[in-house]
């Protein structure tokens, strides 16, 4: 059993890529950020994964594409700018519980 044990650790211990969506917003308050979007739906915090980058973009698409033509959420104070695919590796850590 500890056999077992040990391959099922070496698996979950290994790095993942998968693609997630980056929020980009530039404006003279808060100068230059970005960050990944979390889950919309309740329940735990998680952020948006993608097995591929067309997945992804479908979805930012989807979610986010009324950005490109809104000039007032493009301008200040708010600067957002439309989100773009970005590859991440998700890698498990040895956290506490």
């Amino acid at each position: 059993m500890s056999d077992l044990r040990a391959r099922v650790a070496e698996y979950d211990a290994r790095p993942l890529a998968a693609w997630a969506v980056e929020f980009h917003s530039v404006n003279h308050l808060d100068g230059d950020r970005r960050h990944l979007v979390w889950n919309p739906e309740p329940g735990p915090g998680a952020f948006r994964l993608f097995r591929t980058r067309r997945e992804c973009r479908a979805y930012i698409e989807m979610r986010y594409g009324y950005i490109r033509n809104r000039e007032d959420l493009r301008a200040e104070p708010h600067g957002w700018r439309y989100p773009q695919a970005v590859l991440v590796t998700v890698t498990k850590a040895g956290g506490t519980r």
